[in-house]
This record gives structure tokens, sequence and C-alpha cells, in this order.
């Protein structure tokens, strides 16, 4: 039920950046940043001690999940820029399929034949959802080959985040990841010498949504299931996004809906319930 609720938020994500009208990695900088400040004042009070006392291994891991959270965000949102809501979130929510080859090749939180099914069903409904968006241009397909990539380092991000999540609170994890993600998108926007004032103030409320819904409630959620569920079924759970950023496009951005949404959504569905069967098995 967390990771649903989670799911949710997530979803509007790609919302809320299409509402911002700011630069991508303005609108990613931001994100993270204010999300990190809202953390950090818990932090202290709470998971000073903690922090304080993890190791060499849990320091590389939870910054290098930081890392590629910052570069998820960076290629995922400059997306938005060329491609449909629809497009994006559905190629970057590929990620069960790098999560479920990286456990293959690794072997580690190996997946389950269920698993394994539902990774390829959920997989399908994406293709089958984005199928109609994909031929859009020159423009667009630059904004595809940036939304895969930011599916490829938001797998990575969740299998750093699975390999230390089971040893850190959530507080103290989300913190660091956060925060480092947040500093790596800072320090490209002032090198970039991108503007960090002079928005307007329905800007400023999307950096907050941004900050608040998707990040803290959304992204938050399935780093806390992390520690109970496999990085594979987690990222499998995360294809319900498509399903819901194209919903709420339909009615906000007014982004229409196809047939092939519909039954890609049940793809996926589909591949979710299986996926939650494997993780079982």
């Amino acid at each position: 039920m967390a990771l649903a609720l989670g799911i949710a938020a997530v979803s509007t994500g790609a919302i809320f950046v299409r509402l911002a009208e700011a630069p991508a990695i303005v609108t990613a900088a931001y994100r993270m940043g204010i999300a990190s400040l809202l953390l950090a004042p818990f932090a202290l009070a709470k998971a000073r001690g903690e922090i304080a006392r993890l190791g060499a291994a849990e320091w590389r891991a939870v910054l290098s999940a930081g890392v590629f959270l910052a570069l998820h965000f960076a290629t995922w949102i400059s997306s938005l820029d060329y491609t449909t809501v629809a497009s994006s979130v559905v190629l970057v929510n590929t990620n069960p399929l790098w999560v479920g080859l990286l456990s293959l090749i690794l072997g580690r939180d190996r997946p389950s034949s269920f698993t394994k099914a539902g990774i390829l069903l959920s997989v399908l409904g994406g293709v089958v959802i984005g199928a109609g968006d994909l031929a859009l241009g020159k423009g667009a397909l630059w904004g595809d080959f940036l939304a895969l990539a930011g599916g490829w380092f938001c797998a990575l991000y969740i299998w750093m985040g699975r390999s230390v999540r089971p040893h850190m609170t959530l507080l103290s994890y989300t913190t660091l990841c956060y925060s480092t993600a947040a500093i790596i998108l800072w320090a490209l926007l002032l090198a970039l010498r991108l503007p960090v004032t002079g928005y307007s103030m329905e800007t400023w409320a999307a950096f907050f949504a941004l900050a608040i819904v998707p990040q803290l409630l959304g992204h938050s959620t399935y780093n806390w299931a992390l520690r109970y569920f496999s990085a594979n079924f987690v990222a499998v759970g995360l294809l319900g996004e498509p399903v819901g950023s194209s919903i709420l496009a339909y009615f906000i951005l007014k982004e229409g809906i196809m047939m092939a949404k519909f039954a890609g959504g049940a793809l996926i569905l589909a591949g979710i319930y299986l996926a939650s069967r494997g993780e079982h098995t």
C-alpha cells in the first residue's frame, strides 16, 4: 500500500515539471535542493549519530546513489522539453529491464520466473503506451534518448539504494542521497550560468510541489520499500507511473490518451501483479 502511494505521488512529477517554466537543470536543482533542506533539520536531530558511524562501504553506496539520482533527473527532466509526457515517462520507466539485467549479471536479488515475466510484460506495456508518440521527429527522438538515459541512471540509483538501505534508516539514506544529488545539480546549474531567480509564482509553486510530492513522498516511499523488497520488484512497481502520468497529462495538460495507452496500462498492471507474486515465491 505504501509503494502504491509512492507510485501515485511520483506520477505527478512530469506534470509539475511541465508547469515549471524554467530550464530543466534549474527545475531539477530546486527539486532536490528544497527536498534536502526540508529533510536536514530532522536528520540533524535524529540521524546525526547514525551518519557519523557509517563505514566506507555505506558512504560509497549512498554517494553513488546520489550521483545516479542527479544524472537521472538531469536527463529525464530535459527529455520533457522535447517529447510528450507519455513517451518520456514510458522510456524512463524501462528501468526494470536494466535492474533485471544487473541482477542476472551480478547475481544479487536474482529474479524469479514470475518476476522475469512481470518485467517483460510491464516493459511491453510501456512500449505499447509510447508507440504512438515515438515518431514525432528528430527533436522527439532526442527527448526519447534522454528519457531512456534517465531510465538507465534510475536503475543504477535503485540498485545502489537496495545495496545499502537494509543497513541504514530511511532518514539517513534519503538525506545523504538527496543532498548529494542536490550538490551535483546546483554545481551544474552554476557552471552553466543558468538563472536561479526571476521565475513566476506558478513556477516557484511547481518547484516546491516537485520537492514535496514526487520527491519526499514518492521517492522516499519506494526508498523505504527497498528495505523490504528486491530492487526488481520496486522497479517493476514504478511502471505504474506511466499510467498515472498519462491520465494526469490528459486532464491537466490536455495531452490525448489513445486506446494504446489503455492496453499498455493493462499490461503494466498485469506485470506488477506477476512481479508481486514472484517476490514471495
